[in-house]
């Protein structure tokens, strides 16, 4: 979209944002394109910019719109009409600021990233490349753990060996069960399967080879300290690398398969609800789209009236 010329008083409200507010240049630079578009839009419909009104600016940012720009770029043009109609309002150029109140199109959030069955399942039996077999337990624990259990990566780098006062949190082994401390500091239990369970006794099994006497932490990196957000997430994009999985794995996106494996084989949203530690159903229904995602799938490919030509 082509911007025009700008005006004086346009020019002088740029000027204003690069020297006094030292915008960045790809900042200025926007929101020059949109105070042009907002230039044009007046002069096409014979509006003296100073005296537009609320029903102007709803109907210039709707033609936006109809002219393919996104809810992103809108959003950042009403903010730099309304910075514009603010600036003058300084200079007492206007009595009121007709962008106040008008808010962008929302923004489609984009679905979570999952694995399917079986890129998971792959990705949980594939062994890491490292020599040592406390790193290859550990790093299957950490799958397993991430998969089997939904938690977040926050939450299983906080778990430690045993319970106690300080514990972020711990996996009752007898009883099945991880204890976590969640977003909020709020604490849940969620079950453990008979594979993690597995991986977690062949990691204990090792884990002093690696772990400093005085270490409290569950998952330590080889070093013998407790293994960062960031190390987590290192070690699962190699294993998924030589799983050869073509997507970038990360720690969340197993928390999402959890999430859309458990929907589509039970269908109970309130369940995975609980599980996942959600304070709102609404944060949960979004699993509910990856599930219809994997029904139209199935549909595509099994029934006889979805070949499309």
């Amino acid at each position: 979209m082509k911007t025009p010329a700008l005006g004086e008083g346009v020019s002088r409200f740029l000027q204003h944002l690069r020297v006094e507010r030292r915008l960045a240049e790809r900042t200025l630079a926007m929101y020059a394109d949109a105070l042009g578009w907002l230039q044009q839009l007046a002069a096409d419909d014979g509006v003296d910019l100073p005296r537009a009104q609320a029903h102007h600016i709803r109907g210039w940012a709707a033609r936006l719109r109809e002219r393919g720009l996104g809810p992103r770029s809108i959003a950042i043009a009403l903010a730099a009409w309304r910075g514009l109609f603010k600036h003058w309002g300084r200079e007492r150029l206007v009595t009121h600021n007709p962008v106040d109140g008008i808010r962008p199109p929302k923004a489609p959030k984009p679905l979570p990233k999952a694995l399917n069955v079986d890129q998971a399942v792959a990705l949980a039996q594939q062994e890491s490349a490292s020599g040592n077999p406390a790193l290859r337990a550990r790093d299957h624990c950490i799958v397993e753990l991430l998969y089997g259990c939904g938690l977040r990566v926050g939450e299983l780098t906080g778990l430690d060996v045993a319970a106690g006062t300080e514990a972020a949190g711990w996996i009752d082994a007898a009883d099945a069960t991880a204890h976590v401390l969640g977003k909020g500091r709020k604490r849940r239990s969620v079950p453990v399967g008979g594979p993690a369970l597995a991986a977690l006794a062949a990691w204990l099994a090792l884990r002093g080879e690696l772990a400093r006497p005085d270490e409290p932490a569950l998952i330590v990196s080889n070093r013998g300290t407790r293994l960062s957000d960031s190390q987590v997430r290192s070690r699962l994009q190699l294993l998924a690398r030589d799983a050869g999985l073509a997507t970038g794995v990360h720690p969340h996106m197993l928390r999402h398969s959890y999430a859309s494996h458990l929907l589509q084989s039970s269908g109970d949203l309130r369940a995975v609800q609980e599980l996942l530690g959600h304070a709102s159903i609404t944060t949960t229904q979004v699993y509910t789209k990856l599930d219809f995602q994997h029904l139209a799938k199935v549909y595509d490919a099994a029934h006889p009236r979805a070949k499309r030509k």
